[in-house]
């Protein structure tokens, strides 16, 4: 299990996360209400964009603070922050 932290993006992350899961709801209301085929694909459309810059956002301040630190670090540290790195960037 990896340690708990914390980075300063993290913040907007959840933010975009939240609205994000407001509009998945709004989908879910709009089938069941029978609701035209173009307005479900425009608020699916906004789901996959907000998922889609808080992945981005995620990986990115990853790249940009936790190899930064690793640079820093013992050799077996740098070890375990590159591997990290690797598992990571299959997700881009």
């Amino acid at each position: 299990m990896t340690k708990r932290h914390l980075h300063e993006t993290h913040p907007d992350i959840l933010k975009r996360l939240k609205r994000a899961e407001g509009h998945l709801r709004s989908v879910t209301a709009m089938i069941e209400e029978g609701r035209a085929c173009i307005d479900i694909a425009q608020q699916l459309h906004a789901v996959e964009k907000a998922i889609a810059q808080a992945k981005k956002t995620l990986i990115q301040d990853h790249i940009d603070h936790c190899l930064e630190a690793a640079a820093m670090a013992t050799p077996r540290q740098q070890q375990s922050a590159i591997a990290e790195f690797k598992e990571i960037t299959k997700y881009l």
